[in-house]
C-alpha cells in the first residue's frame, strides 16, 4: 500500500483507540486526564530534551522511530519518568491518524520538518516543532500556508524571543528590542554583527563524508522511512547519527542547527518578523554538492538597508551587536552590570538602566503553548514569524551552495532573476512524500 495521507486517515477508523480520551473533548466533562494529549515523533537526543519527552504541560501517550531500538529506548524512559505504559507507533502515519493525539511534537532531522508539519496539520493535529522549522524556503512557506488553512496551532522549539538569556548576551532580548523599537537607534539603517560564540563557526566541523563505503543497514532500522523526502542514498552510520547536520540532504551543519535559536530573537528585536531580506551576499570557499563546509562570512540586507552579518571567520571580534545610524551601539551587558550596554558615537556609555526605565516595553507575548492549543490563540513563535527566520538563514544557505550572493524579493518568496538560486530555494521531494507535501 502507497504511504499517503489518504491511506492513512482511511486506515485511522479500523484502529484500536486508547482508553484515555483526546483532550479536546473534555474540557467541561469529566475524564481520566483534563490535559492535552500528545506524541513524539523520533525518538533521538533532543525528544529527550525538557520541551518533549519531560514535559508536564500535556499527556505523553505515544511515540514513534523509525529505529526499534530507540522505540525501546523512548518506551522505558516514558514509564520510568511517570507516563506509564505509552504506544508505540509502527510508524508516523499511524501517530497522525490517532484521534487520541492532540499534539505531535516533531522531533526528527529537519529534512522530515516540512512534510511531518504539513501532513499534521493536515490531520488536524496541533504541531511542535523542532528547529529548523523547515530546510528552504519552499518548505516554509507551504508549512506556513497549510498550518494557517487548517487554523492549527504551531510552536518551534526554540525560546529566546521571549525567556532565558540571549546566547552569548547576558540579558534577555526584550531591553535590546525596546531599544529598537523605541527608535533610539536613529533613523536609519542598522548593522547587526553576529559571531564567536553563535553557533555557527564552532560547529564547522560537522561536515559529511564524500565517497564512504556502504555500510549495512543496522537490523531493527527503517532506512528507507529515515530517509523520506531526501534523495535514496546508501546508509553508513555516519549519514543516520547525529552527524547527519553534516550533510545538505539533511540539514546544514551550524546554520542549520544553530540560526534559529540567534536569527529568531534577532529578527524579533529588529521589528522584522514581517519581511525578510532582500540582498544576500557571501564570502567563503566553494561548497561540496553533498557535504557542508564553512563559509567566511555572509551578508543579509533588508530593502531599509538594515545589514545583518554571519561572521564565520570571526574577523569581526569587538564588533557591537547592534549599531545604529546614529552611532549608538548596543554591547553584551558588562561583567557585573544588570543590563545591556549602550555606547554612543563618542565612546561614553550611557546610563541603560536609566535610559531603559523611561522608554515604554515591548508588547507581551503568548508565551505559554499548551494554553494556546486550548483558547486557539496564536503562540509567539509561530508558522508565520517562524518562517520568516528561518528563512534568512534558508538565504545564506542558497549563497553558500551557489558559491555568491543574490537577491531575493520578500513578498513573491523567489529570487530575482536567478534561476539557479530558486532551485535551492524550492527543491525537489522523493516520492511519494512530494505528494504528501505539496498536495
Amino acid at each position: 500500500m502507497k504511504a499517503t495521507r489518504r491511506n492513512f486517515l482511511k486506515r485511522a477508523a479500523g484502529m484500536s483507540l486508547f482508553t484515555i480520551a483526546p483532550a479536546h473533548v473534555l474540557w467541561g466533562g469529566a475524564a481520566p486526564s483534563n490535559r492535552l494529549t500528545r506524541a513524539l515523533i523520533g525518538f533521538g537526543a533532543i525528544a529527550q530534551s525538557a520541551n518533549h519527552l519531560p514535559f508536564n504541560g500535556s499527556r505523553l501517550i505515544g511515540l514513534c522511530d523509525p529505529w526499534e531500538e530507540r522505540v525501546r529506548h523512548g518506551l522505558a524512559l516514558a514509564e520510568n519518568g511517570g507516563w506509564g505504559k505509552i504506544k508505540a507507533y509502527g510508524n508516523f502515519m499511524e501517530l497522525l491518524a490517532d484521534k487520541d493525539v492532540d499534539i505531535v511534537h516533531i522531533c526528527t532531522p529537519p529534512h522530515w520538518h516540512g512534510c511531518m508539519s504539513v501532513m499534521a496539520a493536515n490531520a488536524g493535529k496541533d504541531i511542535w516543532c523542532e528547529k529548523p522549522m523547515t530546510r528552504t524556503v519552499g518548505e516554509g512557506k507551504r508549512v506556513m500556508e497549510v498550518v494557517k488553512a487548517k487554523k492549527r496551532m504551531f510552536r518551534l522549539n526554540t525560546w529566546f524571543r521571549f525567556q532565558g538569556r540571549f546566547y552569548g548576551f547576558g540579558t534577555t532580548v526584550e531591553p535590546i528590542r525596546q531599544v529598537v523599537e523605541n527608535g533610539l537607534l536613529g533613523k536609519g539603517p542598522i548593522k547587526c554583527t553576529f559571531g564567536a560564540g553563535q553557533g555557527f563557526s564552532w560547529k564547522f566541523g560537522w561536515s559529511g563524508r564524500v565517497n564512504a563505503a556502504p555500510e549495512k543497514v543496522p537490523q531493527g532500522f527503517d532506512w528507507d522511512m529515515w530517509l523520506g523526502p531526501a534523495p535514496w542514498k546508501p546508509y553508513t552510520a555516519h549519514r543516520a547519527g547525529t552527524s547527519f547536520r553534516g550533510y545538505w540532504d539533511y540539514d546544514s551543519g551550524g546554520l542549520g542547527d544553530m540560526a534559529q535559536h540567534y536569527l529568531d530573537p534577532l529578527q524579533y528585536l529588529l521589528c522584522k518578523d514581517d519581511t525578510s531580506p532582500v540582498k544576500i551576499d557571501y564570502i567563503g570557499p566553494k561548497q561540496h554538492p553533498e557535504a557542508v563546509g564553512r563559509f567566511d562570512r555572509i551578508t543579509l540586507t533588508y530593502d531599509d538597508g538594515t545589514e545583518v552579518i554571519l561572521d564565520g571567520d570571526e574577523s569581526l571580534k569587538g564588533e557591537p551587536l547592534l549599531r545604529g545610524a546614529n552611532g549608538l551601539c548596543v554591547y553584551p551587558k558588562a561583567k557585573d552590570g544588570k543590563t545591556l550596554r549602550l555606547v554612543d558615537r563618542t565612546g561614553k556609555e550611557l546610563d541603560a538602566e536609566k535610559v531603559l526605565s523611561e522608554l515604554p516595553k515591548p508588547a507581551p507575548q503568548q508565551t505559554d503553548f499548551i494554553d494556546s492549543c486550548k483558547n486557539r490563540k496564536t503562540f509567539a513563535l509561530n508558522e508565520s514569524n517562524g518562517f520568516r527566520s528561518c528563512t534568512m538563514f534558508n538565504l545564506g544557505i542558497v549563497a553558500e551552495r551557489l558559491g555568491r550572493g543574490f537577491e531575493f524579493d520578500p513578498v513573491a518568496l523567489r529570487a530575482k532573476n536567478d534561476p539557479a538560486a530558486d532551485r535551492f530555494l524550492y527543491q525537489s521531494m522523493r516520492s511519494p512524500w512530494d505528494r504528501e507535501m505539496w498536495g
